[in-house]
């Protein structure tokens, strides 16, 4: 059965578990990575990057402050950037235990080198979508490229991938994606996921999703029936948890009731052709119209237009042949109400 690929953005959230489970956070990594492949996510994400080398000192909050306090970029990022090429190694390991696949988001070079051997497919946010040169140098390397496009006009879309096609990429999938945290319902724009489908019909096109889960999951089986072949979205333990990304993240039951909206979606779609199914063969004769004898006629009788009327069930002669069988005599005695067919002209 067919559903999209999807990705569970695990972020930093894990460190804030860890910190409430009072475990380390690869212990904690390796909870989200546990959950994750139970809810049946087919890849986990995280995020590859130091303080000092994703923003300056001064870089100003843009998420919700209500929620995540910290007043700049760079001390967020602090509090989470311990990870680096030894930690992401063993969770690369782990997920790819878990039948899995992996992937990081690298925010500077270091990251994507060390990323290369690692990572199934590279990440590159929406942040980096102007930052063509690091563009070209992900593109280059060989791998599949999936690539955020929030916060962009088609213009940009199209130059980054312009980007990674002439660095030698040849598998290229963008994400639409609403740079708010969380996004308003009505700021998802889920139609400019169809947009990017006929602008850039070279390549895949995915979803990555920001708005805050409601009990039916609605945006992600929204963005599947419009088209979205790869969705993403950020994983938590616990929606209540405070920190910079738990408030719009799912957690592993809303994943599951994802997982189980696509699988239902994918068969009520079914295929495109138009023909008879199996299931219609019996209701198609018994809730047709077949022509009924309007009175009881004798053997020899000719059969005017006012003997006749289309009634089910659509065993009989159709109402369609009717100006063939107005004037043929009737071969034997019928009584009203007598479904016509053709042994009895």
């Amino acid at each position: 059965m067919k559903k999209p690929y999807l990705i569970a953005e695990m972020g930093v959230n894990f460190y804030d578990t860890a910190r409430v489970m009072n475990i380390t956070p690869l212990e904690a990594a390796k909870l989200y990575i546990d959950a994750a492949a139970d809810a049946g996510v087919d890849c986990v994400k995280f995020q590859s990057y130091k303080a000092g080398t994703i923003a300056s000192k001064n870089s100003p909050a843009y998420w919700d402050t209500s929620k995540e306090p910290t007043k700049t970029q760079y001390e967020l990022f602090l509090k989470h950037d311990s990870f680096g090429e030894k930690e992401y190694t063993e969770l690369c390991r782990y997920t790819h235990s878990k039948n899995m696949d992996f992937t990081s988001t690298p925010f500077d070079y270091a990251s994507a080198d060390y990323l290369e051997d690692l990572v199934d497919f590279y990440k590159i946010s929406s942040s980096d979508l102007s930052n063509l040169p690091f563009i070209r140098y992900i593109g280059a390397k060989g791998k599949s490229v999936y690539m955020s496009v929030g916060a962009a006009y088609l213009s940009e879309v199209d130059e980054a991938v312009r980007a990674l096609t002439e660095a030698g990429c040849k598998d290229i999938v963008i994400f639409h994606c609403v740079l708010s945290y969380p996004t308003d319902p009505k700021d998802a724009n889920l139609r400019v996921i169809q947009t990017l489908k006929k602008t850039f019909p070279e390549v895949r096109i995915g979803f990555s999703d920001h708005v805050a889960p409601d009990k039916t999951m609605m945006t992600l089986a929204a963005a599947y029936l419009l088209g979205a072949e790869v969705i993403e979205k950020h994983f938590t333990l616990d929606k209540t948890l405070p920190g910079n990304d738990h408030y719009h993240a799912g957690d592993p039951d809303d994943f599951k009731m994802a997982v189980s909206n696509f699988k239902f979606i994918d068969q009520i779609l079914g295929s495109e052709n138009k023909t008879v199914l199996d299931c219609e063969i019996i209701p198609r004769k018994e809730a047709r119209r077949s022509l009924v004898f309007t009175r009881n006629m004798r053997a020899g009788e000719i059969i005017k237009k006012s003997d006749l009327m289309p009634k089910r069930p659509g065993t009989g002669i159709s109402p369609n042949y009717i100006d063939i069988v107005i004037g043929r005599e009737i071969k034997k005695d019928v009584d009203e109400d007598t479904i016509l067919t053709w042994d009895i002209i």
